[in-house]
């Protein structure tokens, strides 16, 4: 990579936990990665103020001067043009023209849940290798996703830790020497806990995350397990196996991060300190790899490494996953667009810890799977999910 241009990077959600990071990443190689393009979100303004968030992304746009830059909101994408000096589109079309933009040869998406669907398609088709952060769109659309990606010839690169470790240690392996994947869970906030303590516990609780710094919908999905789920999920994509092929383990450390089972039994593990600015790096860099400046892994301090089997009887939302996975269709869609709404609702107080997986069982049961087969189709199948939690949550209330 030394003796070629630097990587030309778009990042969607860069005001975002995934987005502020990537840029970290990006400051720490200015030789290796320019920054072309930025957005975020559709975070609006009220009586004439401007939000915190619309400051930083017009603070992340005077610092990087990318070509192109979006936010969701028309209003936001106002004030953050007249903060930064420079034009700032707006909308949909906006954020698709970041992620489309003709100078990006990496577009990283980190736009939190199925909003990221429609941009990771653009992108693709535009061309683009893709850096998900996210997953929600490979959940939700997985097969269309991929096959797309096959026949425009661009890489998935998984962000998230684990299946960015099991793509590090798939990498150059042929598939056939792999008998299963195996994900490990840091078991979130409330590892031990029964189902009556979970009851208890409260949204401030769910996210003080003990070794991730995560945005608060990834944290919430960590406690209850469903974000290990929609990872099951997306490995069955990614890696091309079903999902009983993935298996999980709750490894409270974080410090392995995957590991692969081959087919004599030999078991190889990623290993790495919990920074998520390690497999943002492997993403924005590959396929070269270069010195880190974040702390590395002492492995003479860690002390002993366990693992332990998921308690999916107090943490249901694995199962459920798993159970989305297996039939497929729409039903993993449904199964994400519930979850988005059940975990907000969760935040705002209006549900409990253990209604979220009750509802997401009851929303999963009243759904008839269909093919996934257009962007229209996952747009039907989230909004049909959306609207069935809501209606659960109205009835709780009721």
């Amino acid at each position: 990579m030394t003796s070629l241009r630097p990587k030309r990077v778009a990042i969607l959600g860069s005001t975002g936990s995934i987005g502020r990071q990537a840029l970290e990443v990006a400051e720490a190689f200015p030789e290796f990665i320019q920054v072309v393009g930025l957005s975020a979100g559709g975070f609006g303004t009220a009586r004439g103020s401007t939000p915190e968030s619309v400051r930083l992304f017009a603070a992340q746009l005077t610092r990087w001067r990318p070509s192109v830059a979006a936010l969701a909101s028309a209003e936001a994408a106002d004030h953050a043009s007249r903060l930064a000096g420079m034009k700032v589109r707006a909308g949909p079309g906006g954020v698709a023209e970041v992620a489309t933009w003709s100078d990006a040869d990496l577009v990283l998406n980190g736009v939190v849940g199925f909003a990221g669907l429609a941009p990771t398609l653009a992108a693709i088709e535009a061309g683009k290798d893709v850096a998900l952060a996210n997953k929600e769109p490979i959940v939700a659309a997985g097969g269309l996703i991929t096959s797309l990606a096959r026949r425009r010839g661009v890489r998935l690169l998984p962000v998230d830790s684990e299946p960015s470790a099991v793509f590090q240690l798939m990498h150059g392996r042929p598939a056939s020497e792999v008998d299963r994947i195996i994900l490990t869970a840091s078991g979130g906030p409330f590892y031990g806990l029964d189902a009556q303590a979970l009851a208890a516990v409260t949204p401030q609780a769910a996210l003080d995350h003990p070794t991730w710094r995560m945005g608060p919908k990834i944290t919430v999905d960590s406690a209850t397990l469903m974000n290990k789920g929609f990872e099951v999920i997306e490995a069955g994509w990614l890696f091309d196996l079903p999902v009983d092929r993935v298996s999980v383990l709750v490894h409270t450390t974080s410090l392995v991060h995957s590991l692969i089972v081959l087919k004599d039994g030999v078991v190889l593990a990623h290993l790495g300190p919990p920074d998520m600015r390690y497999p943002i790096q492997y993403a924005l860099l590959y396929p070269e790899r270069l010195p880190s400046p974040w702390p590395a892994l002492d492995l003479a301090s860690t002390g002993p490494l366990t693992f332990n089997s998921p308690d999916t009887r107090a943490f249901p939302c694995l199962n459920l996953a798993y159970h989305a996975g297996r039939i497929g269709k729409s039903l993993p869609a449904v199964l994400s667009a519930a979850d988005e709404v059940l975990v907000a609702e969760f935040l705002r107080g209006r549900i409990g810890f253990n209604d979220i997986p009750r509802l997401l069982e009851e929303t999963l049961a009243d759904h008839d799977p269909f093919d996934i087969d257009s962007l229209d189709d996952a747009v039907r199948a989230d909004a049909e999910g959306r609207e069935s939690a809501l209606a659960a949550v109205d009835d709780l209330e009721g």
